[in-house]
């Protein structure tokens, strides 16, 4: 299927033949019919792929912080690396979507369902549930391409709270703006539209608005004095887009005594405190279509909010907008400026550059169901020939394995076949940049494929099935971690693993970094017991990212201070004999606390350690470091950069340029093994009790 993509590093925007999206839970599947460039925001994210280094730098200071405090910690070619891949990543573009209904069987949308979403350019998109809404009869798809945006401009409405009669202001008259208008007319008040555009002007006197053509020399305060009979208007609506800080003193100059100002555009926000102070003005940002944006419950995971607390939600907006569609009081056709089919989608965006345009609608006409369905592409026509060993699929493309993990295998002497995406845009780009000869949002394709390895870079929720999966169909398992989430799923997958006698491998990388691969040979001369203390400055995560949630990530001790606990294992060469772990204390300060713990190992050697995972340091501070004590003797690692050696014998240190956690041995050692035979690069008991022992210390700091 075609779908648009941008590229941010390059600002290129290209169709694309990707993957038909696989269905899931609480999602609806729709064909769509038409789509609508929202020329503001659009126009905004592919100026800034175009601009260069520095003007990107100059309009997001905030990341800009964020990379400086990665350079100082990381070095300077690993942050390079992470900020490169990041601008790599396609993003898809719109969010203004009509179609109809392909499965949607778990939401309430039935088949053959003429829906709007906030899906994508694209033939086939898969939307929450709660971002759906049905389109009455008499609203034509182009009318309902429409719908989000003017669910953009009621959520702004519904901050302004107007009242019948009531004289409301809307600076900026592009589309949401002249979508206001209408609404606001249809509620009743007495609107006057502000903008620089003649054109766009009579559209609004057209909708029943007074006007103010700034680019005749108007007076816009004057005007709205006038307008309000000199009481002030009661509200502004700022639909603007625009650097300057005079429309925000404009808004304040004409509103009257107690006024309200909604913005929903992005202006300049250097306030003057008189301004507002002398009038008592209510200013307020609108946030989106309405309430349950961003809010990955509502979103994602479909849970609504009570009608009788929440009255109007993003989803009851889009059936707000369409009514109002359907009884008459939206027109939507003088806002279309131009029509393109999606073949000729790139032409349609030049129209960006065109700053009469409006309504720039995209037609889908009809398409192949075979072709529009299916979930394999090939990327090369000249696809390369198979090994008879080491061809591997990738199950996940997300930041780490396209950044890493991909690489990693690529330099081990992998021969890449298929790489799995659940939405397949990410599989397509990452599939055409590392040579894969497949990308597909069927994992059953890539074990169906001559493949005999498979990676597991997905959501920590389905490593245990999908490595299942895998493992019953004859292939080794590259898992990234964590291995599982509990002992059923750690049980099933070493059943699978004796019974498949496939080789089952976790990305625990850093046992094969080489200044840890250095500080285990210099240990390997001492048999006394040593004692660790391992250091994770972990930084925060917000509690309800996915990583957090039990069910989904399972929580940051299982997914990434299993790390420390193969690394301490691995360290002292002895099996783990019994644990310990005790978090932060529950407090009215910190919601979350079970990522802020002291883990103690004690093992059959007599060797002892402490791991300390902490996610409530700075960023100044190196994220790992790692000391060993033992006879006599200290070793002490910084960041994986700086290692240093007190009282050993011959060694002092071990300094790297730039970070090296081990991720291309890891794999290489993997590799070896997959394609020359031998034992496993770690143990295949040792996997199991790191994962064993992973979780039983994630629940004990939950009780």
């Amino acid at each position: 299927m075609k779908q648009v993509l941008q590229n941010l590093a390059s600002g290129e925007t290209s169709l694309v033949d990707v993957p038909c999206p696989k269905a899931k839970n609480g999602a609806v599947l729709i064909n769509t019919t038409s789509t609508l460039v929202s020329v503001g925001t659009e126009r905004m994210l592919v100026d800034f792929g175009k601009a260069g280094w520095i003007e990107k730098a100059r309009s997001q200071p905030d990341k800009v912080k964020m990379v400086l405090e990665k350079a100082k910690t990381d070095g300077i070619t690993a942050t390079y690396d992470a900020v490169k891949s990041k601008l790599d990543q396609p993003l898809p573009l719109g969010y203004c979507n009509v179609g109809i209904v392909m499965d949607g069987s778990d939401t309430g949308f039935e088949a053959g369902t003429r829906v709007v979403s906030n899906g994508n350019h694209a033939e086939v998109v898969r939307v929450p549930k709660n971002l759906v809404a049905a389109i009455p009869d008499g609203v034509d798809d182009e009318s309902a391409a429409f719908t989000v945006l003017g669910a953009i401009a009621m959520q702004g409405i519904r901050l302004v709270k107007p009242t019948l009669g009531e004289a409301v202001v809307v600076t900026g008259l592009g589309l949401i703006g002249l979508l206001a208008v209408q609404i606001l007319k249809a509620n009743g008040c007495r609107v006057l539209g502000i903008d620089f555009d003649s054109a766009k002007c009579e559209l609004a006197k057209q909708f029943g608005a007074e006007v103010v053509d700034l680019s005749k020399g108007e007076d816009a305060v004057v005007a709205a004095d006038a307008f309000s009979r000199g009481r002030g208007v009661d509200a502004v609506l700022i639909t603007a887009s625009s650097k300057s800080n005079d429309i925000m003193s404009q808004a304040a100059t004409m509103s009257r005594k107690r006024g309200r100002i909604v913005l929903v555009g992005v202006v300049g926000l250097e306030l003057s405190r008189a301004d507002f102070y002398e009038k008592e003005l209510t200013f307020q940002v609108s946030c989106s279509y309405g309430p349950g944006r961003y809010d990955e419950d509502y979103e994602e995971k479909g849970k609504d909010y009570p009608l009788a607390f929440v009255r109007w939600t993003e989803q009851r907006n889009f059936e707000a907008i369409l009514d109002l569609m359907a009884s008459g009081a939206i027109d939507i056709k003088p806002l279309v400026s131009h029509r393109f089919s999606i073949d000729d989608a790139k032409a349609a965006y030049e129209k960006l550059d065109d700053r009469s345009s409006l309504g720039i609608l995209l037609d889908y006409g009809q398409s192949d169901t075979e072709q529009l369905t299916k979930s394999t592409v090939v990327l090369n026509k000249s696809s390369h020939a198979l090994a008879s060993k080491g061809n591997v699929a990738f199950i996940g493309g997300g930041n780490y394995a396209s950044r890493v993990l991909i690489p990693a295998f690529k330099s081990a002497g992998a021969t890449l076949t298929s790489i799995v995406t659940s939405g397949g845009i990410s599989a397509v780009h990452h599939g055409k940049k590392n040579g894969f000869n497949h990308a597909s949002t069927d994992m059953v394709q890539a074990l169906n494929d001559q493949t005999d390895t498979v990676v597991i870079a997905t959501q920590h929720n389905l490593h245990a099935t999908q490595a299942i999966s895998a493992l019953n169909a004859g292939k080794h398992v590259f898992v990234e971690k964590p291995l599982a989430l509990n002992h059923a799923e750690i049980d099933a997958i070493e059943s699978a693993q004796i019974s498949g006698e496939k080789m089952v491998m976790v990305g625990y990388n850093r046992r094969f970094a080489p200044q840890i691969q250095k500080m285990k040979s210099l240990l390997k001369k001492k048999v006394v017991p040593k004692t660790f203390i391992m250091t994770m400055n972990a930084g925060d995560i917000p509690s309800d990212h996915w990583t957090q949630d039990p069910l989904v990530g399972g929580g940051r001790i299982i997914g990434e201070a299993c790390h420390y606990i193969d690394l301490m294992r691995f360290l002292a060469g002895s099996k783990i004999k019994s644990f310990n772990a005790v978090r932060m204390g529950d407090n009215d300060f910190v919601a979350l606390t079970e990522d802020k713990a002291i883990i103690t190992l004690e093992f059959e050697d007599g060797s002892v350690g402490s791991i300390h995972y902490f996610a409530n340091g700075g960023k100044s501070f190196s994220k790992e470091r790692i000391e060993v004590f033992c006879d006599n003797a200290v070793l002490q690692l910084d960041n994986f950069r700086k290692l240093k050696g007190f009282g050993w014998q011959g060694f002092n240190k071990m300094n790297l340029w730039s970070q090296d956690k081990g991720q291309s041995n890891c794999a290489k050692a993997f590799m070896d093994v997959v394609k020359e035979g031998g034992n496993p690069p770690i143990p295949q008991d040792e996997i199991f009790e790191i994962a064993r022992v992973s979780v039983d210390i994630a629940e004990l700091l939950r009780k």
